[in-house]
Parts: C-alpha cells; structure tokens; sequence
C-alpha cells in the first residue's frame, strides 16, 4: 500500500514541477500573462494521456487505478517499442538504398539501353566470358557513351598484362603504351593504356571515340574489340593481338622481315576492303582519318587489319537531310597523310581517306615514308616526288630498291602509281571512291599474276585507266538503280 501511494506521489510532483517550469519560463521572458484560474483536477486532466495522469483521478474504486496503471505500463512499452522500431527501419532503409543502387548499376551494366554491337566470339573457349558490349543511349537522335560500369575490371586487367611489365610492352603511340596480355581463357590481346590526362589533353575524346566506333563495327581486315576500362585516371581499350608487327616496320626491314610486291598489293587489297567497309557498308559511313602504314597490322600470313580508331569520326551518309555532303570538324590526323582540302576547309568527307589512302599506296611502292627530312628539298615530300617522277614517264625510279626489278614489277607498280595519282588529286570531287579503289586494285593484281604466270592463251589484261571507267560506270549505274548487292565480291 505504501509503495502505491509513493508512486502517486512521485507522478503528482512530477507533475507540479512541470507546472512550476512552465510558470518560471514565462515569468523570464519578461512578459507577464495572467494567470489561469485553478481548474478542478478531473478537468484539467481530462485531457491528457493516461500515463500522464494521476493515479488517484478518477479513483472511484480499485478497478479505476488498475486500469490506469495498466494504460500506463502500456503506453511506456508503446514508447520503447517504437524507439526500436525506428533504429531499425533506418538501418533497413539504409540498406535498401545501398541494394538497390548494386541493383541499379547491374542492371545498367546488363540491359544496356542501345547496344549497338556484340563483339564476336573468340572461339569455342570463349564461351564462359563476359558480354563485351559498348554502353551506350541515344538521346535526341545523337548516339554518345554512356560508361556506367566496365566491360573488364582493373583486377582482370593487371593479372592479363602482370601488373603492366615493360617485358610485355610492345608499342608507344600517340595515345598510350600498349601490352601484350592474355585472357583466362588463353586469349591473346593487345591492351591500350592511355596516357594521364595531364600529359594528354584529349585522351578522353579519343578514348571514347575508339570505342564507340569499335562497338559498331566486325570485319576480318579491322582489328576486334574486346572491350575497355574507365576507372579513375586509367582509359584503357582492349583489342585482337596481331603478333607480325606493323606494315611500317616490314617495310623498313625491320627483324628481317621483307615484302615482295605481290605481298605488298594483297595488302593494299586487304586495307582497301576494310576502308570500303568502314564508308559503306558498317551501320553508318565511318571515316577513319588516320590511315597511315604504322596503323595497319599484320597477321603471320601477312594479311593485314587495319587499328587505332582514336580519330575516326562518324561521316554524312549517301541520304542525308539538306544535301549536305560533309562534316565540319577540328583537323586531325598524321603530318604527310592529310587531305590538303580538308586541312584548309576542315570539311571532312570519306575522300580524304581516299587521299591517305593514295599516300599509303605511293608508300608500299617506294618504301619510303611520306616525309623523308635527311633527303634534299625536292625528295622531302615523299608523295609529290613520286607523281612527279610517274608523269615524266619515270615510274622504275619510284620503285622500292630492295624489290626485284622485274618488267612484271615495273609494269605492276606503274598500274598501282596511276590509281595512286588519282587518289591524290587536289579535289575531292576528283578522287575515286574506295569501291573503286578496289576493283582498280584487283585488275592490278590480275595483271601482276598473268604476267608473272604467262600463258598462250591468256588474253591481254586490261589497262588500270580501262578499268577505272569501268568501275565508274557500275557504280553510276548502282547509284541509279539503288543496287548494291554485289558491289563488293570479298576474296576468299
């Protein structure tokens, strides 16, 4: 009895002192508020909670309290109950947060909105690997990255190339170095690491530009996409490993290795199929703009893939809106390779790879490299020298020293000068498609076998003017028609 009537008293002063505070709280504002009149005690708590009332109201008995008490104990458990209640949930909605951004960013990586390529199959091995697809979304009709999650994590990437060692480096260029690794499963590939952005400036533009023209593209003269990373300050592509070394380094004899002239016009061939397809025959026109001999690698068989996509750039297709026929952009490229109308005007069309491509041509015929500065003044410019000497009728002098001087070679390379001399006219409008630029090469190469193969029988090849014309006629007559099926026959 007297423990309860000590709890009463406990809850009862409790109360008082909340009524004195509030009193003293008001008095030192400084404002004096009359005070209330006394209230009798029932209604003055009618109001209020029943843990906050006193035991003795409405005491009309020992059920009364009992109820009171019991609503009070209820209540106080009530508080509790909701104060875990609530830690939990934080911690809960925490988590939520945190699985459902995972969740997100898998679902990012896993649905991509637009894929725009899915990078072939290495094999039956490869069967177990990750998809290689680009990320990307359109958004008002452009196509832009989107890299919201790596194709290959910096882990996989450090354990293929042994944590970048220089045993395993095989190249520099203007972008980065470049390693030789290996996949799990025995793939070999080439792994591209861009340079800090604090040593270059645009690594970013061509890192995102490679990759998304190495997503839209497959063919068996270009190099194939694996993938790429972008975490932090790295940039890194991964490519097919084409382990016999670049065109340039065959050319310069490097390690011993040496292309006769019918090696040289199947290459030629080979990068003439890749470009006609990159302007033609790929999802859209792609112009590659750094067609050059470094860029151009070649396989044990010496068929050559043509790499480095940094500079290429979307182009304006056959139907495009208002009949524009170009695209304005900030000059890029390699120094003795460049459209001189495209450096002047910074109009960009797919015939200033016809131009590079007129270079590489005059490059494989005389081995030397466009620019040439130890040889005088007038040799310097590798391109002009060479259609100089071919319209003075001194086409042998053009030919590379190390190759057999033959009638058959001599005559060969007079052929592949002529397509050259018009790749490399100073107008656009006057340089041949790439199309043509491979029927062209083909009767070059027919002529080269049937001379170096006479026969009785054979008929005289055609000359290369013949068939140029030719090749201008099927393609105006395509063009009318609308037809495009059989417009390239690939060898096989």
């Amino acid at each position: 009895m007297a423990g309860r009537w000590s709890v009463e008293r406990a809850a009862w002063e409790g109360m008082s002192g909340r009524d004195r505070r509030r009193n003293m709280s008001s008095s030192s504002s400084g404002r004096r508020t009359p005070e209330p009149e006394p209230e009798p005690e029932r209604e003055r708590f009618g109001w209020s909670p029943a843990w906050s009332r006193p035991l003795s109201d409405g005491g009309r008995g020992g059920g009364g309290r009992t109820t009171l008490l019991k609503s009070l104990f209820r209540s106080i458990g009530l508080w509790f109950s909701s104060l875990s209640t609530s830690s939990s949930s934080s911690s809960t909605s925490a988590s939520s947060n945190t699985s459902r951004r995972r969740r997100r960013s898998e679902d990012a990586a896993a649905a991509p909105d637009d894929v725009i390529k899915k990078p072939p199959s290495s094999g039956p091995g490869s069967a177990g690997k990750p998809s290689m697809r680009g990320l990307y979304n359109s958004s008002r009709g452009r196509t832009r990255p989107q890299f919201q999650s790596s194709v290959f994590s910096l882990e996989e990437i450090l354990r293929a190339t042994n944590n970048f060692s220089p045993a395993l480096k095989i190249g520099q260029g203007g972008f980065g170095a470049v390693y030789k690794g290996a996949l799990p499963d025995g793939t070999l590939v080439a792994v591209k690491r861009a340079k800090l952005q604090m040593q270059n400036q645009h690594v970013d533009v061509e890192f995102r530009s490679e990759v998304r023209t190495m997503a839209r593209i497959e063919h068996q003269s270009l190099v194939r996409f694996y993938g790429y990373l972008e975490c932090g300050q790295e940039r890194i592509v991964v490519v097919e490993y084409v382990p016999n070394g670049t065109l340039r380094e065959h050319l310069d004899m490097c390690n011993g290795r040496f292309l006769d002239f019918g090696a040289r016009l199947e290459v030629a061939i080979d990068v003439a199929h890749a470009v006609t397809y990159l302007h033609m025959y790929s999802d859209h026109p792609i112009i590659h703009r750094d067609i050059k001999s470094s860029n151009i690698l070649l396989t044990p068989s010496l068929r050559a893939k043509v790499a480095d996509f940094g500079f290429a750039r979307l182009g304006v297709g056959e139907a495009s809106a208002d009949g524009v026929t170009h695209v304005t952009t900030q000059v890029k490229g390699t120094a003795g390779y460049l459209d001189p109308e495209y450096l002047k005007t910074c109009q960009l069309t797919d015939r200033s790879d016809v131009y590079s491509f007129g270079v590489l041509l005059v490059e494989m015929v005389s081995g030397r490299r466009p620019i040439e500065t130890k040889r005088e003044m007038r040799e310097r410019l590798t391109a002009r020298w060479a259609m100089k000497r071919f319209i003075e009728g001194a086409a042998a002098d053009v030919v590379d020293p190390q190759l057999e001087r033959t009638a058959v070679t001599v005559r060969a390379a007079e052929m592949v000068l002529e397509l050259a001399f018009r790749c490399l006219g100073p107008v656009r409008q006057e340089r041949p498609s790439m199309r043509d630029c491979c029927r062209a090469l083909w009767a070059v190469r027919k002529t080269y076998r049937d001379m170096a193969q006479p026969n009785d029988d054979a008929t005289p090849p055609l000359s290369l003017s013949l068939s140029l014309s030719l090749s201008d006629e099927a393609s105006s007559t395509s063009a009318a028609t609308g037809d495009r099926s059989g417009d390239l026959i690939w060898r096989n």
